[in-house]
């Protein structure tokens, strides 16, 4: 699925457990412009570097998964549960350039600086 919208807010990372760890972000969704709509999704363990680049205001698209969970508690009611899961995001625009993008190594000076 995916989504255009801009980043209202990006959460520190929030260590859950020693195995996992996300960042949240919410993502402002205009469909009617007259009615903001704020759309929460996470990132978790190695894909909260997909986040690095990112600042509020950046205008975006976010490509993500729903997904869904029950949980039953102790006296037996079950509880549903879904989340937005962010895989990848790149920068809103008429090309959608990723919003994170590799260091530029083409000049020739950086070239003649290797050591082989």
């Amino acid at each position: 699925m995916e989504l255009k919208g801009k980043i209202h807010e990006i959460s520190v990372e929030i260590v859950v457990s020693e195995k996992f760890k996300k960042k949240e972000i919410i993502i402002e969704y205009a469909e009617n412009p007259t009615y903001l709509e704020y759309i929460k999704m996470e990132v978790a363990n190695d894909k909260i570097s997909i986040l690095d680049n990112c600042k509020v205001g950046d205008n975006i698209e976010a490509f993500f998964n729903l997904r869904g969970r029950a949980w039953t508690d102790k006296t037996g009611k079950t509880s549903y549960f879904n989340s937005l899961v962010l895989w990848r995001i790149t920068a809103s625009g008429t090309n959608n350039t990723p919003v994170m993008q590799p260091a530029d190594v083409s000049s020739d000076s950086d070239l003649d600086a290797l050591p082989f």
